[in-house]
C-alpha cells in the first residue's frame, strides 16, 4: 500500500510563509505515516496569470526554498511534490519538484502545455517529460491545463509504468466566479475521471483552496470513481491509502501508436 496526501492549501503572502506552510504539512504527514504529499501548482510563489498579486520572480529565494524543503523532507521522512517557478536560460518555468524522503531531488516536471493568456505571457516550456518512483511505485505528473486538455501527457507516463498521476493545479479564483455545490458537475472533475479510467490508473488532482474553485482537490480510482475530495474553498489535507496493484494500466498498455502515423 502507498499512503498519499493531497495538500489543498490557501495562497500565502510570501515565499517564506509558503515554505513554512509546506513544512507544517510535512510534519502532519509524518505523524500520519504519509509516504508522499503533493502541493498545488506553483505554490511558491503562486501562479502568474491567475488572481494572485505576486512579486517579480526571485530565483535566489526559490533556491533557498528548495534547500529548506529538502531538509524538511529529510527530517520528517516524507517525499513531496512541490510546485515552484524556476528561472532558466529558456525563461521562467512552471515546475513541480519531486523530493525524496531522504531529501534528495529526484527531478522535476515542467508544465509544457501552458494555458493561453496570462500564463503563456509568463512561463515557457522545456519540452521534457519524466516518470518518478516512490517506495517502488512509479508515478507521473501532469500540471493543470495539461491534464484537462492534453490527455497525451497522462498516457505518456502510464505507458512507461506510472500507476498514479499527480496533477498539481490552480483552477478558479479568489476574487470572482461561481461557487460550486456538487462534485462532478464541472468539466474539470469529469476530466479527472476520464484520465483515470482511460488509463486504468489512480489520478490525484490538487487544487488551491480558493473562494471560487472550478474543481475540487480529488482522488480518483482506476475505474474512474471518486475515492475522496476536499470541499470547495476548504484548506485541508486529503490522505488516502492506495494499492498500486489496482492500477493495472490495462487500457494504456493496449495503446498502439503505430496505428497513428504522422
Amino acid at each position: 500500500m502507498l499512503r498519499i496526501a493531497l495538500a489543498a492549501l490557501k495562497q500565502q503572502a510570501s515565499i517564506p510563509e509558503g515554505v513554512e506552510k509546506i513544512k507544517t504539512v510535512l510534519c502532519e504527514c509524518k505523524n500520519k505515516n504519509v509516504d508522499i504529499v503533493c502541493t498545488p501548482e506553483t505554490y511558491l510563489p503562486g501562479l502568474r496569470g491567475a488572481s494572485f498579486d505576486l512579486p517579480p520572480p526571485d530565483q535566489t529565494r526559490m533556491e533557498a526554498a528548495l534547500r529548506e524543503l529538502r531538509r524538511s523532507c529529510r527530517e520528517h521522512r516524507v517525499a513531496a511534490i512541490v510546485g515552484m517557478e524556476w528561472i532558466t536560460k529558456r525563461g521562467l518555468e512552471n515546475r513541480a519538484y519531486v523530493i525524496s524522503a531522504s531529501g534528495g531531488v529526484l527531478g522535476h516536471q515542467t508544465k509544457n502545455q501552458i494555458t493561453p493568456g496570462g500564463e503563456s505571457d509568463n512561463y515557457v516550456p522545456d519540452g521534457q517529460r519524466s516518470v518518478f518512483q516512490v517506495n517502488g511505485t512509479k508515478f507521473g505528473i501532469t500540471i493543470c491545463h495539461e491534464g484537462w486538455r492534453y490527455p497525451e501527457t497522462v498516457r505518456w507516463a502510464v505507458v512507461r509504468g506510472a500507476k498514479i498521476i499527480f496533477q498539481p493545479q490552480v483552477t478558479g479564483s479568489d476574487t470572482s466566479g461561481r461557487k460550486l455545490k456538487k462534485w462532478g458537475d464541472t468539466f474539470y472533475e469529469k476530466a479527472m475521471q476520464c484520465r483515470a479510467s482511460e488509463n486504468t490508473v489512480f489520478f490525484a488532482s490538487v487544487n488551491q483552496a480558493m473562494r471560487y474553485q472550478n474543481s475540487a482537490t480529488s482522488l480518483i480510482d482506476p475505474q474512474g470513481h471518486k475515492i475522496a475530495h476536499v470541499p470547495y474553498g476548504k484548506e485541508d489535507l486529503l490522505i488516502a491509502d492506495i494499492d498500486p496493484k489496482d492500477a493495472n494500466r490495462k487500457m494504456a498498455k493496449r495503446y498502439r501508436p503505430e496505428l497513428y502515423p504522422e
